[in-house]
Protein backbone atom coordinates (compact mmCIF):
# COMPACT_ATOMS: atom_id res chain seq x y z
CA UNK A 1 0.00 0.00 0.00
CA UNK A 2 2.52 2.75 0.87
CA UNK A 3 6.47 2.45 0.41
CA UNK A 4 8.32 4.04 3.07
CA UNK A 5 11.04 7.09 1.62
CA UNK A 6 14.47 5.73 1.86
CA UNK A 7 16.48 7.33 5.10
CA UNK A 8 13.12 7.72 7.21
CA UNK A 9 13.21 7.46 10.43
CA UNK A 10 17.00 8.05 10.88
CA UNK A 11 16.81 10.65 13.13
CA UNK A 12 15.02 8.29 15.69
CA UNK A 13 18.37 5.85 15.50
CA UNK A 14 18.72 2.02 15.46
CA UNK A 15 15.60 1.67 18.27
CA UNK A 16 13.35 2.74 15.40
CA UNK A 17 14.31 0.13 12.97
CA UNK A 18 12.06 -2.28 13.36
CA UNK A 19 8.67 0.13 13.53
CA UNK A 20 10.18 1.95 10.50
CA UNK A 21 9.73 -1.67 8.54
CA UNK A 22 6.38 -2.30 10.33
CA UNK A 23 4.57 0.76 8.54
CA UNK A 24 3.47 -1.11 5.12
CA UNK A 25 1.38 -3.28 7.49
CA UNK A 26 0.21 -0.55 10.03
CA UNK A 27 -0.74 1.44 6.90
CA UNK A 28 -2.88 -1.84 5.68
CA UNK A 29 -4.45 -2.04 9.08
CA UNK A 30 -5.82 1.20 9.69
CA UNK A 31 -6.78 1.46 6.47
CA UNK A 32 -8.73 -1.68 6.93
CA UNK A 33 -10.14 -0.98 10.30
CA UNK A 34 -11.49 2.88 8.90
CA UNK A 35 -12.12 1.13 5.08
CA UNK A 36 -9.86 4.09 3.55
CA UNK A 37 -8.95 4.06 0.32
CA UNK A 38 -5.30 6.11 -0.44
CA UNK A 39 -5.70 9.37 -2.39
CA UNK A 40 -2.37 11.05 -3.13
CA UNK A 41 0.90 10.69 -2.15
CA UNK A 42 2.65 9.69 1.11
CA UNK A 43 4.12 12.76 2.87
CA UNK A 44 6.30 12.15 6.00
CA UNK A 45 7.69 14.49 8.65
CA UNK A 46 10.57 13.96 10.97
CA UNK A 47 9.21 11.14 13.09
CA UNK A 48 5.84 10.36 11.28
CA UNK A 49 4.02 9.46 7.61
CA UNK A 50 0.96 10.66 6.23
CA UNK A 51 -1.16 9.40 4.06
CA UNK A 52 -3.82 11.63 2.57
CA UNK A 53 -7.22 8.93 2.31
CA UNK A 54 -10.68 9.08 1.60
CA UNK A 55 -13.30 7.71 4.10
CA UNK A 56 -16.05 5.18 3.12
CA UNK A 57 -18.59 7.94 2.32
CA UNK A 58 -16.19 9.47 0.10
CA UNK A 59 -14.99 12.22 2.66
CA UNK A 60 -11.03 13.24 2.70
CA UNK A 61 -9.31 12.56 5.45
CA UNK A 62 -5.43 12.00 6.45
CA UNK A 63 -4.01 8.98 7.84
CA UNK A 64 -1.12 9.20 10.28
CA UNK A 65 1.08 6.90 11.61
CA UNK A 66 3.34 8.18 14.35
CA UNK A 67 6.37 7.18 16.25
CA UNK A 68 5.38 6.82 19.59
CA UNK A 69 7.38 8.60 22.04
CA UNK A 70 7.35 11.28 25.28
CA UNK A 71 6.75 13.81 22.91
CA UNK A 72 4.11 12.66 21.02
CA UNK A 73 2.45 9.88 22.99
CA UNK A 74 -0.24 12.62 24.32
CA UNK A 75 -0.79 14.33 20.85
CA UNK A 76 -3.92 12.34 20.43
CA UNK A 77 -4.82 14.17 24.17
CA UNK A 78 -4.14 17.20 22.58
CA UNK A 79 -6.22 17.26 19.29
CA UNK A 80 -8.73 16.34 21.61
CA UNK A 81 -8.87 18.90 24.49
CA UNK A 82 -9.06 21.16 20.98
CA UNK A 83 -11.45 20.05 19.43
CA UNK A 84 -10.93 21.57 16.21
CA UNK A 85 -10.73 24.86 17.22
CA UNK A 86 -8.08 26.83 16.04
CA UNK A 87 -6.40 22.99 15.77
CA UNK A 88 -6.81 20.23 13.39
CA UNK A 89 -9.71 17.83 13.86
CA UNK A 90 -8.82 14.37 15.40
CA UNK A 91 -11.15 11.97 13.69
CA UNK A 92 -10.63 8.83 15.39
CA UNK A 93 -7.28 7.38 16.82
CA UNK A 94 -5.70 3.62 17.39
CA UNK A 95 -3.18 3.40 19.77
CA UNK A 96 -2.10 -0.27 19.26
CA UNK A 97 -1.08 0.72 16.03
CA UNK A 98 0.08 4.72 16.68
CA UNK A 99 -2.32 5.56 14.09
CA UNK A 100 -4.21 9.24 14.04
CA UNK A 101 -7.24 9.36 11.77
CA UNK A 102 -7.33 13.29 10.88
CA UNK A 103 -9.08 15.51 8.57
CA UNK A 104 -7.10 16.55 5.31
CA UNK A 105 -5.52 20.20 5.34
CA UNK A 106 -4.06 21.64 2.62
CA UNK A 107 0.15 20.48 3.45
CA UNK A 108 1.09 22.75 0.03
CA UNK A 109 0.20 25.99 1.90
CA UNK A 110 1.43 26.82 5.56
CA UNK A 111 2.46 30.02 7.25
CA UNK A 112 5.86 29.39 6.23
CA UNK A 113 3.88 30.67 3.29
CA UNK A 114 3.15 33.86 4.30
CA UNK A 115 4.75 37.58 5.45
CA UNK A 116 6.16 37.40 8.40
CA UNK A 117 3.63 39.95 10.26
CA UNK A 118 0.47 38.15 9.11
CA UNK A 119 2.27 34.75 10.41
CA UNK A 120 2.93 36.61 13.91
CA UNK A 121 -0.50 37.42 13.95
CA UNK A 122 -2.21 34.27 13.02
CA UNK A 123 -0.06 32.07 15.41
CA UNK A 124 -0.54 34.76 18.32
CA UNK A 125 -4.10 34.38 17.67
CA UNK A 126 -4.37 31.03 17.89
CA UNK A 127 -2.01 31.40 21.15
CA UNK A 128 -4.64 33.31 22.55
CA UNK A 129 -7.38 31.14 22.04
CA UNK A 130 -5.94 27.90 24.02
CA UNK A 131 -4.64 30.08 26.77
CA UNK A 132 -7.50 28.66 28.77
CA UNK A 133 -7.15 24.80 28.31
CA UNK A 134 -5.41 23.11 31.33
CA UNK A 135 -3.06 20.01 30.71
CA UNK A 136 -4.32 16.52 31.75
CA UNK A 137 -2.37 14.86 34.10
CA UNK A 138 -1.31 12.63 31.50
CA UNK A 139 0.68 15.33 29.58
CA UNK A 140 4.11 15.59 30.64
CA UNK A 141 5.55 18.58 33.14
CA UNK A 142 8.47 20.37 32.22
CA UNK A 143 11.90 19.26 34.10
CA UNK A 144 14.54 21.68 33.39
CA UNK A 145 17.72 19.97 32.74
CA UNK A 146 20.88 22.44 31.48
CA UNK A 147 23.92 20.41 30.13
CA UNK A 148 27.05 21.15 30.57
CA UNK A 149 28.90 21.95 26.89
CA UNK A 150 32.69 23.91 27.16
CA UNK A 151 31.13 26.48 24.30
CA UNK A 152 28.75 27.83 26.36
CA UNK A 153 29.99 30.61 28.54
CA UNK A 154 29.40 29.46 32.41
CA UNK A 155 27.29 32.65 33.06
CA UNK A 156 24.66 31.87 30.63
CA UNK A 157 24.29 27.91 31.91
CA UNK A 158 23.83 29.59 35.69
CA UNK A 159 21.50 32.41 34.52
CA UNK A 160 19.51 29.13 32.28
CA UNK A 161 19.83 27.04 35.87
CA UNK A 162 18.33 29.72 37.42
CA UNK A 163 15.43 30.19 35.68
CA UNK A 164 14.50 26.35 35.49
CA UNK A 165 14.80 26.34 39.41
CA UNK A 166 13.52 29.67 39.87
CA UNK A 167 10.62 30.32 37.65
CA UNK A 168 7.84 28.64 38.45
CA UNK A 169 5.43 26.19 36.45
CA UNK A 170 1.87 26.59 35.33
CA UNK A 171 -0.75 24.00 34.27
CA UNK A 172 -1.61 24.97 30.74
CA UNK A 173 -1.82 22.63 27.54
CA UNK A 174 1.46 24.06 25.94
CA UNK A 175 2.42 23.46 22.42
CA UNK A 176 6.22 23.30 22.64
CA UNK A 177 6.74 22.79 18.58
CA UNK A 178 4.07 25.60 17.48
CA UNK A 179 6.00 27.36 13.99
CA UNK A 180 5.09 28.38 10.79
CA UNK A 181 5.03 25.43 9.13
CA UNK A 182 3.27 23.19 11.34
CA UNK A 183 0.20 25.84 11.08
CA UNK A 184 -1.85 24.68 8.09
CA UNK A 185 -4.75 25.97 5.73
CA UNK A 186 -8.02 24.60 6.30
CA UNK A 187 -11.19 24.65 5.30
CA UNK A 188 -13.08 25.29 8.23
CA UNK A 189 -11.17 27.53 9.37
CA UNK A 190 -8.62 29.37 7.50
CA UNK A 191 -5.62 28.40 9.48
CA UNK A 192 -5.13 25.05 11.54
CA UNK A 193 -2.07 23.75 14.18
CA UNK A 194 -0.79 20.65 13.22
CA UNK A 195 1.37 18.20 14.63
CA UNK A 196 1.10 19.58 19.03
CA UNK A 197 3.87 18.41 21.30
CA UNK A 198 2.13 18.75 24.51
CA UNK A 199 3.46 19.77 27.73
CA UNK A 200 2.26 21.30 30.71
CA UNK A 201 3.39 24.43 31.56
CA UNK A 202 3.57 28.33 30.68
CA UNK A 203 2.10 29.06 27.53
CA UNK A 204 5.05 31.53 27.41
CA UNK A 205 7.63 28.18 26.91
CA UNK A 206 6.42 27.90 23.36
CA UNK A 207 7.29 31.76 22.47
CA UNK A 208 10.93 30.09 20.73
CA UNK A 209 10.43 28.09 17.89
CA UNK A 210 8.56 31.54 16.44
CA UNK A 211 11.77 33.38 17.11
CA UNK A 212 14.32 30.49 15.41
CA UNK A 213 11.74 29.63 12.35
CA UNK A 214 12.22 32.31 9.51
CA UNK A 215 15.28 33.80 11.91
CA UNK A 216 16.79 34.77 8.56
CA UNK A 217 13.88 37.08 7.85
CA UNK A 218 14.93 39.13 10.61
CA UNK A 219 17.00 42.94 10.62
CA UNK A 220 19.11 41.86 14.08
CA UNK A 221 18.38 42.14 17.64
CA UNK A 222 16.41 44.64 16.49
CA UNK A 223 13.95 42.72 14.58
CA UNK A 224 14.36 39.50 17.16
CA UNK A 225 13.19 42.06 19.58
CA UNK A 226 10.36 43.39 17.75
CA UNK A 227 9.15 40.24 16.84
CA UNK A 228 9.52 39.16 20.47
CA UNK A 229 7.39 41.84 21.51
CA UNK A 230 4.75 41.32 18.53
CA UNK A 231 4.18 37.87 19.38
CA UNK A 232 3.96 38.94 23.01
CA UNK A 233 0.98 41.50 22.42
CA UNK A 234 -1.04 39.09 19.96
CA UNK A 235 -0.56 36.22 22.01
CA UNK A 236 -1.35 38.13 25.00
CA UNK A 237 1.92 36.71 26.60
CA UNK A 238 3.72 37.87 29.94
CA UNK A 239 6.88 39.13 28.92
CA UNK A 240 9.08 38.49 31.37
CA UNK A 241 7.92 34.88 31.48
CA UNK A 242 8.23 34.90 27.89
CA UNK A 243 12.11 36.28 27.84
CA UNK A 244 12.95 33.53 30.85
CA UNK A 245 11.93 30.78 28.90
CA UNK A 246 13.04 31.66 25.37
CA UNK A 247 16.43 32.19 27.38
CA UNK A 248 16.11 29.22 28.72
CA UNK A 249 15.31 27.28 25.91
CA UNK A 250 17.53 28.70 23.55
CA UNK A 251 20.77 27.66 26.27
CA UNK A 252 19.32 24.12 26.34
CA UNK A 253 19.13 23.62 22.92
CA UNK A 254 22.31 25.50 22.03
CA UNK A 255 23.99 22.28 24.29
CA UNK A 256 21.89 19.80 21.90
CA UNK A 257 23.20 21.36 18.72
CA UNK A 258 26.33 21.69 19.52
CA UNK A 259 26.37 17.86 20.51
CA UNK A 260 24.76 16.85 17.65
CA UNK A 261 27.10 19.21 15.65
CA UNK A 262 24.43 21.36 13.81
CA UNK A 263 26.38 24.34 13.85
CA UNK A 264 23.79 26.58 12.17
CA UNK A 265 21.12 26.30 14.43
CA UNK A 266 23.61 26.64 17.15
CA UNK A 267 24.75 29.85 16.24
CA UNK A 268 20.99 30.96 16.11
CA UNK A 269 20.54 29.60 19.21
CA UNK A 270 23.61 31.24 21.15
CA UNK A 271 22.22 34.57 18.98
CA UNK A 272 18.49 34.13 21.42
CA UNK A 273 20.37 33.33 23.87
CA UNK A 274 22.48 36.32 23.92
CA UNK A 275 19.51 38.97 23.25
CA UNK A 276 17.50 37.56 25.83
CA UNK A 277 19.97 37.68 28.68
CA UNK A 278 20.80 41.30 27.76
CA UNK A 279 17.45 42.48 26.99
Amino acid sequence: MITVPEGFGRVLGDRADEWVASLPKLATKACSRWRLTPDGPLLNGMCAIVLPVRQADGHPAALKITWVGDETETEPLALRLYDGEGAVRLLDHDEELGALLLERLDHTHSLNDEPIEKAVEVIGSLLRRHRGLEAPAEVRRFAGRVREHPAIPGKMLDAARDVADTRLMGSTLVNEDLHYENVLRGDREPWLVIDPKPLSGDREYSMIPLLWNRFDELDGRRGLNDRFLALCDVGELDVAKARDWTFYRAVVNWAWCLEEDLPGLAAICAEIAGWSLRT
